[in-house]
């Protein structure tokens, strides 16, 4: 059978026996050449090789994954594919799922814990390699408990649940994780306002009940105490890291009268919102008041003024998630331990949207 006669149209596509029929071998031979999960004598493999050339044979990694005969596999679990935050972390574990030759799925729980639990044991029964749950977790014993037992279950099936931005589950419970310095960031940006002058600063955004939030006021919180600031309460909002929360909140702390002379937005969307409603009232960034973000994905630079924020190393984040869970091969690799959790940095990033508050302008001239 010519390639031509494979695809032509009305003709039906050419198989797995196809090849094996033309390469003189069984089906078994052409599978362990596909997957390379079996040791196969070169010259039977450039047979094998050969035939899938002349017969234009396309090998259908993603069906072959999805029908759970493939363990070549990483799964990622995020809240939502459009915010910058996540997208990046993806890119990172698509990337170097690529580079192992690995399919990588995408699954979107839209914040739902349920539906998280729910793409964990689908993972579990498609065979993935690792599966990467991704930002911040929810404070519930049964939620954890939960997870905690598919993290065996993946285990106990020689698959590997990755933690990536979210606290251990508990040294008991069989899991890698990757993280960055999350609270080191929200102290070193509060420090930052604070070494300019500001003391009423209000921190804007982020779900309560998240890890990723409480982390960051307890950073911002620490920063104030070690500057003998008086915490305000007034002065936390908690809330979405969305640019509708930010525009919204702020709308209505201006007009509930609230004072401050810096705002630190929980993530860089969130600030985006917070300057299009301070821009609206006729409110200056920095002159009037100082602006600063979280994350440093691209809108910080889009922004006018440019916002100063901490930097996240997003999309290596995501590399790194993949290879504490999967063996690439480099005994060499420090970098890919079996199990603890690798801590990676941040630090600020130093634009335009920060300066003194107008009170100490006029006390230094």
């Amino acid at each position: 059978m010519s390639r031509q006669e494979s695809t032509a149209a009305g003709q039906r596509r050419a198989t797995v026996v196809d090849v094996a029929r033309l390469a003189g071998v069984s089906t078994a031979t052409v599978s362990r050449v596909m997957n390379r999960n079996y040791p196969v004598a070169a010259a039977t493999r450039e047979r094998v090789e050969a035939a899938m050339r002349g017969l234009g044979y396309v090998v259908n990694a993603h069906a072959r994954a999805l029908a759970g005969v493939s363990g070549r596999t990483v799964g990622i679990i995020i809240s939502d594919v459009v915010d910058p935050f996540y997208a990046y972390i993806a890119r990172g574990v698509e990337r170097e799922a690529a580079a192992g030759d690995r399919l990588c799925l995408v699954c979107t729980t839209q914040g739902d814990p349920q539906r998280e639990l729910a793409f964990i044991e689908l993972m579990h029964e498609r065979r993935a390699d690792a599966v990467i749950l991704v930002g911040g977790s929810v404070a519930d014993r049964t939620y954890r408990a939960e997870l905690a037992r598919r993290a065996h279950d993946l285990d106990a099936g020689g698959s590997k649940l990755v933690l990536c931005g979210r606290p251990s589950l508990g040294e008991d419970v069989p899991t890698v994780g990757v993280e960055y310095d999350n609270e080191g960031g929200a102290f070193a940006i509060t420090d930052h306002l604070l070494t300019q002058g500001h003391e009423r600063i209000l921190y804007l955004g982020g779900p309560p009940n998240l890890s990723t939030t409480r982390d960051r006021i307890a950073g911002h919180r620490r920063a104030l105490e070690l500057r003998g600031v008086a915490h305000d309460p007034d002065l936390v909002q908690p809330g979405a890291f969305s640019r509708a929360f930010g525009y919204r909140r702020m709308n209505e702390l201006l007009r509930e009268g609230l004072r401050f002379t810096a705002v630190f937005a929980a993530n860089d969307i969130v600030a985006a919102g917070a300057a299009q409603a301070l821009e609206e009232a006729g409110i200056g960034v920095p002159q009037d008041v100082s602006l600063v973000g979280y994350d440093d994905v691209p809108v910080a630079q889009e922004l006018r003024p440019r916002l100063t924020t901490v930097h996240v190393p997003l999309e290596e984040l995501g590399r790194q998630a993949v290879r504490l869970a999967v063996d690439g091969g480099d005994e060499d690799d420090w970098r890919a331990p079996t199990t603890g959790t690798l801590r990676l940095g941040t630090h600020i990033v130093v634009r335009d949207s920060v300066a003194p508050p107008r009170a100490a302008k006029r006390r230094r001239s």
